[in-house]
């Protein structure tokens, strides 16, 4: 794991998983300076390191001077249990983003940063054909890979099947579907899915959707990258529901 954002986002939730912090001591800026108190006073392990080691380590040079060998977070929640805490807190209606065949880290990191700044409770994609976690991902993510749970499960339409059981509605996004996403309303319980640039959502996945909306384009492209596109769908459910508060 490398960059300020990922590894201050594990030291402040799961601090025990941090094995060893490689810093480079050849920055001595005001972040790094913070950065290393908190990591001493949570007392994890610190070792000085040079660019060149870290760079290895990181797979490039966007590491910041920070590197974290970690263990592995405790097993995450199951979609069933993260949707019974949603309901009993009865805080805010469900919202849930699934990807179905995205395998690029950049794009999912990106995916999560948007579904934990809209609100989303999870993430859910299929165990095959597409992006798990690693250090690219949660680099990109800044943060919201540790935050917004990501759960890869078999037989994704049979887990969208089982969120609507909940009530939760299955919102597909196709370019060719007939409604807008601003046609329908998002503020009530929702699935949002999202499939890879390209193919987009596999025909299994489509038909267990209950609608399918497009994303309107004005301009010469025909589609949106698929982080895009997420955040333009998810703020949008988010806008519905801040509308919908008391004021």
């Amino acid at each position: 794991m490398y960059g300020f954002h990922a590894v201050s986002t594990r030291l402040k939730m799961a601090p025990q998983t941090l094995l060893e912090v490689l810093f480079d001591p050849a920055r001595r800026d005001a972040r790094m300076r913070s950065f290393l108190a908190k990591v001493e006073e949570a007392g994890r392990p610190m070792v000085e390191c040079d660019d060149a080691r870290l760079s290895k380590l990181s797979g490039g040079p966007r590491h910041q001077g920070v590197v974290a060998r970690v263990a592995p977070l405790p097993a995450r929640h199951s979609l069933d249990e993260i949707m019974e805490e949603v309901e009993s807190a009865k805080l805010d209606a469900p919202l849930v983003l699934a990807l179905d065949g995205v395998t690029d880290p950049h794009n999912l990191g990106a995916c999560l940063r948007v579904a934990d700044g809209a609100g989303a409770q999870a993430v859910v994609a299929p165990v095959d054909h597409a992006a798990g976690i690693n250090a690219t991902v949660a680099k990109v993510a800044s943060g919201a890979a540790e935050s917004v749970p990501y759960l890869m499960v078999t037989n994704l339409a049979r887990s969208l099947n089982e969120l609507k059981e909940r009530g939760i509605r299955i919102i597909g996004t196709s370019d060719d579907a007939e409604q807008t996403l601003y046609d329908i309303d998002l503020s009530g319980p929702v699935a949002l899915v999202l499939g890879a640039e390209g193919p987009g959502m596999r025909p299994v996945t489509r038909k267990a959707c209950d609608e399918l909306v497009r994303i309107p384009m004005a301009g010469a492209v025909e589609s949106l990258n698929v982080s895009v596109a997420a955040a333009v769908c998810l703020y949008e459910a988010r806008r519905q529901r801040l509308a919908k508060l008391p004021d």
